[in-house]
């Protein structure tokens, strides 16, 4: 009898694993030896030609795609073997005044990742000081609506700003961005873009704040 409940409850552990797995993509494989990159790019050659809205140029010793204010970037990857999981990477590079969730006049400051029209980055960032007075909030690593601190989930936070804040530490903030999704299909689209707002300026636009790509990766994960 006990045998027969323990070997019940066996099955139903491997149902109700199977189950979480059905619900929350249970990712097998995600190690970086096992991943099939089928797009990369560090911006270290000459223009991408295969990127919409591509150009260069050099920030802190190294060339980035960039910079961009209100603007949007997009590659397509065509001819992509069977797959049933994709992985998108791409290291941001924010420049200068981002404002986070301040508003009307200053923000909300976001930045947007896009995947076949699949919204997966849709977040707002800031670049400003935070003290226990005054504190311009981001929401990323979280969707827009949520309150973090500035630079909340930052690779690098001490590199100079590139227009604005030239000469300064600290205005140029790094973020490494990595999501996997379902993805079938032999084409992939992937789009980078930012709303941001800028009222008031004695300054142009993308002076006040951009954005760059130090490196983008597409993978699939078998």
């Amino acid at each position: 009898m006990k045998e027969r409940l323990m070997n019940r409850i066996g099955w139903y552990g491997v149902f109700v694993v199977g189950v979480i797995c059905g619900l929350n993509a249970c990712q097998e494989g995600l190690e970086p030896d096992e991943e099939v990159v089928v797009y990369e790019n560090d911006f270290s050659g000459e223009n991408p030609q295969e990127i919409r809205n591509g150009r260069l140029r050099s920030f802190d010793g190294t060339s980035v795609l960039g910079n961009y204010n209100n603007e949007e970037i997009a590659v397509q990857v065509d001819n992509l073997p069977s797959h049933k999981m994709l992985k998108v990477t791409v290291d941001l590079l924010l420049h200068d005044s981002w404002d986070g969730n301040a508003g009307p006049s200053g923000g909300p400051d976001i930045w947007y990742l896009n995947v076949d029209d699949q919204p997966l980055v849709n977040a707002t960032f800031s670049n400003q000081p935070c003290e226990s007075t005054w504190c311009l909030s981001q929401s990323y690593p979280d969707p827009y609506g949520r309150h973090n601190d500035p630079k909340t989930a930052a690779l690098e936070t001490e590199l100079p700003g590139l227009c604005q804040y030239a000469d300064s530490l600290g205005w140029t903030t790094k973020y490494s961005i990595s999501k996997i999704i379902r993805h079938k299909g032999d084409q992939v689209t992937v789009v980078c873009g930012d709303k941001t707002v800028q009222k008031h300026l004695n300054s142009s636009q993308i002076c006040d704040e951009s954005w760059s790509l130090s490196n983008i990766k597409v993978s699939l994960v078998e």
